[in-house]
């Protein structure tokens, strides 16, 4: 049975916290996904979590936040994080040069080492960029996971297809790696410019329905982490999401 989460980058835009963590309450989400810019004061953070009965069992560090190991172990295990996520690199670096990536993915390969022993799940949560071929045909994502062989993968479908490649085929191959997903959908072409082309899942052009059950059936994900990342209104957002994904939960 996967559990449906939230990622808290969706309501950037939408402040304060609070009123966010409220209003997902309200809906009905038990667990939502942090991001790198919330941790500024964990103690309240986990407080605010725990007055709206919510859990945060997976994060999103960056690879900076990730490299102050002390500081994020005390982060991570104060607001009660239990997997973390290196969610991407800087907008300048998707395009390196193979070597990069090579190096990005041994150094993944060790904070895994690392960040497991101290009782985490660790893995990476991708984008298209790194499904662009490097110079030699290579894939980034392939890399990654070839080099950091031990490392989770929180896969965002949607952003599998904007790289222009199946999800399923992924999952086929690297089911085993996959433990959370990033549910999100994408409108049609032309439409919802004014939210990047982005829509609320069940109301755009990915077949969830189809998809969740390859994802069932294929991965050991646990979390469906629902995402958009520009939505002009939060609770349409959040709300019509819930009871997408409910729906395919309760068949």
């Amino acid at each position: 049975m996967s559990t449906i989460s939230f990622q808290l980058y969706s309501a950037r835009n939408f402040p304060p916290l609070e009123d966010t963590f409220a209003l997902l309450a309200r809906i009905g989400y038990r667990n939502v996904e942090g991001f790198g810019g919330l941790f500024a004061d964990p103690a309240a953070l986990r407080a605010l979590l725990d007055r709206h009965g919510l859990a945060m069992p997976t994060s999103h560090f960056s690879l900076d936040q990730l490299r102050d190991r002390e500081k994020l172990v005390e982060t991570a295990r104060t607001v009660g994080t239990k997997t973390l996520y290196c969610p991407a690199i800087s907008h300048e670096k998707w395009k390196q040069p193979e070597e990069d990536w090579v190096a990005l993915a041994a150094e993944l390969a060790e904070l895994g080492r690392f960040y497991k022993g101290e009782g985490f799940g660790f893995g990476w949560h991708n984008h298209h960029f790194e499904f662009w071929p490097t110079a030699s045909g290579r894939l980034p994502m392939d890399i990654l996971l070839e080099g950091a062989p031990d490392i989770d993968w929180e896969m965002d479908v949607a952003w599998v297809v904007r790289g222009n490649n199946d999800p399923r085929k992924w999952i086929a191959d690297h089911g085993g790696r996959i433990n959370a997903v990033h549910v999100k959908d994408i409108a049609p072409e032309g439409e919802a410019e004014d939210e990047d082309g982005w829509a609320d899942v069940g109301h755009g052009t990915m077949d969830w329905a189809r998809l969740s059950e390859v994802i069932k059936s294929g991965t050991r994900a646990r979390y469906f982490v629902m995402e958009h990342d520009n939505p002009n209104d939060l609770e349409r957002f959040a709300s019509r999401s819930f009871a997408t994904v409910s729906g395919f939960e309760s068949r």
